[in-house]
């Protein structure tokens, strides 16, 4: 408690005492009144009450005081409202499949109940369909090429030592920063229960839980590559329930700062949640996730050699070896498996959502559900991430942001993960990095119409560590149709890295950018290892690539040129990518 004199007429003199909710006068008659309001626990209040100048009042009239000093104080409140928290979700490997999203088999109750309470992000892209990089360019503001992190074994710590990171720029105004799993890259699931390659001066508290996933099921889990849980295709139906498995147990982590947050309101907080699911291996608890999803009522991607025909090569070059393994059978029990999964990390979403409105936080925290990047199931002959097609680059983005989103809004303009820091920054009044490379959504939260920036950009690489993968596995025997297509594929990653080889550094560039009609895509400088075109409103799997179709070539003259004025600007003002700096860093914390 603290205690202060305001000033007093001649007649008689007050002395306050504060309290976290309440304040006492005591009159020169020696007449004490009190009072309790919840807006007294602001942070100005001492300010504010010694503010207030009384005039002339007699003792019996001195709730007329309190009335002026209650007054007095609200208007300070009103005008300096209490900074929004920042609950900040993100899922591993999840592709926008979502029944809100018009998924015709995801059950995904939780995040639909998300999306109707704020704005979903139709058209949103990552900057790199990978971990590491996609995850240090979201958590920056900046595109790999001025982050330098092009690959899964660096932070940008080891390129740009000196950036500000999201989650450090709250922590540099008073915020809780808290990291409950992975944000950014860890080695999965090797890097369970540790800190992976994260930095430090980003959280002033960081939670590393490991359930049976990790620490105990890992020799039953079934590999396309025996022994490779994490590259290759894996998936397990546990027997055990929900509460022993990792996410499970992120969720419950982030449940108890939730608690401690709303005993100690004084301070905002933005707390991070990394989810480890959908990635590989695919494991959650058999019952009921696996049930959801039949294994016979999976799909299996038909017409794969067809569609190939007109793709370029670097294209497809993010195929692994052992895939040549799949049959129909085990194509269907990973589709199985990789829903299986999503249900279950939605289960946890719901868990983390319920305890933020049961504590009364849900009015002053912005909400924020998105993924590092999406996910092939077998799309154009391809598993996993690392291509640029719409499956591999597109990613869920929900943000709820109280007082500004509309409920149940649907955003049709195509967004980037890098709009993510200048959104959150402008919503909480946090200041941000002046070389930031996104756009504000926040006109969008206002008005779902608004058109904003009109394209997203993503980018790969091939060759120097770009694609290819661990062999072995076993699998049952393939069909005649599956193993054509399955080599075909499998020779097409192979020119692709050959192609790779004889360019300088060993590596081939993918551009992409996506608009709300067109995606086009340039494989090279100049586009010399390939074009693509595709044509959302008439071929939304992107089956039919128009790159060389004549009566397009304006499409794709207008498009290369604005592909190329937005890989120019994806640079830093160098014009040269930093470089990668060996050996061991040192966190930076301060300003």
């Amino acid at each position: 408690m603290g205690e202060f004199s305001s000033p007093a007429a001649r007649w008689w003199r007050t002395f306050t005492t504060v309290g976290d909710n309440a304040v006492s006068i005591v009159t020169r008659d020696r007449i004490r009144l009190g009072i309790r309001s919840p807006f007294l626990s602001h942070p100005r209040k001492p300010r504010c009450l010694a503010a207030a100048k009384i005039v002339f009042m007699k003792p019996h009239r001195v709730l007329v005081v309190f009335a002026l000093l209650l007054a007095l104080c609200s208007n300070v409140s009103a005008a300096t409202p209490p900074r929004q928290n920042v609950l900040f979700l993100i899922s591993d490997d999840l592709a926008n499949l979502l029944a809100v999203s018009g998924d015709p088999r995801a059950k995904t109750p939780n995040l639909d109940r998300l999306a109707a309470r704020g704005a979903r992000f139709d058209l949103a892209y990552c900057t790199y369909p990978l971990c590491g990089p996609s995850r240090n360019s979201m958590l920056t503001g900046l595109y790999p090429n001025s982050t330098g992190v092009q690959s899964n074994g660096v932070l940008f710590r080891q390129t740009i030592p000196s950036h500000i990171s999201l989650p450090q720029a709250f922590r540099h105004e008073g915020y809780l920063a808290v990291r409950v799993g992975k944000l950014f890259h860890y080695g999965v699931p090797g890097s369970i229960g540790t800190d992976g390659l994260d930095d430090p001066a980003s959280w002033e508290i960081e939670f590393n839980p490991a359930g049976v996933d990790k620490l105990e099921e890992e020799p039953k889990i079934f590999s396309l590559a025996p022994g490779n849980y994490g590259s290759a295709l894996s998936w397990y139906a546990s027997p055990k329930s929900d509460e022993h498995h990792t996410d499970a147990k992120l969720a419950a982590d982030a449940m108890w700062v939730l608690e401690r947050a709303a005993r100690h309101r004084d301070r905002p907080f933005f707390l991070a949640l990394g989810f480890f699911r959908p990635h590989t291996p695919f494991v959650a608890p058999k019952d009921p996730y696996f049930g959801y999803y039949p294994e016979a009522d999976m799909p299996v991607v038909r017409g794969i050699k067809e569609d190939q025909a007109d793709i370029p090569l670097p294209a497809l070059g993010s195929r692994k070896p052992e895939e040549e393994k799949l049959t129909d059978d085990l194509r269907r029990q990973a589709v199985q498996a990789y829903y299986a999964s999503i249900s279950f990390m939605d289960a946890q979403v719901g868990r983390v959502i319920g305890a933020l409105d049961r504590l009364g936080l849900a009015e002053n925290t912005i909400i924020v559900f998105t993924s590092d990047h999406g996910y092939h199931l077998g799309e154009h002959g391809l598993w996993k991430k690392q291509s640029l097609f719409e499956e591999s680059a597109r990613v869920p983005l929900l943000i709820v942001a109280p007082g500004i989103s509309k409920p149940g809004a649907v955003v049709k303009a195509p967004v980037s993960h890098i709009d993510l820091y200048p959104t959150l920054a402008e919503l909480t009044g946090v200041k941000a990095p002046t070389n930031l490379q996104g756009q504000s959504l926040v006109p969008m939260l206002k008005d779902a119409t608004a058109q904003g920036r009109g394209w997203a950009l993503t980018q790969v690489s091939r060759g120097g560590g770009g694609g290819g993968g661990g062999g072995g596995g076993g699998g049952k025997k393939k069909s005649a149709a599956a193993a054509v297509e399955s080599k075909a594929g499998d020779r097409a990653s192979r020119k692709g890295a050959a192609l790779a080889s004889s360019e300088p550094g060993g590596r081939i560039f993918g551009y992409t950018m996506r608009t709300p009609r067109w995606r086009y895509t340039e494989w090279g400088d100049e586009a010399r290892h390939g074009r693509e075109l595709y044509d959302h409103e008439n071929d939304p799997k992107e089956l039919t690539n128009l790159a060389t179709v004549p009566s397009h070539a304006r499409t794709v003259q207008e498009l290369s040129r604005q592909l190329g004025t937005a890989v120019t600007a994806s640079f830093p003002p160098s014009g040269k990518t930093p470089e990668v700096r060996e050996g061991n860093w040192a966190p930076v914390l301060g300003r």
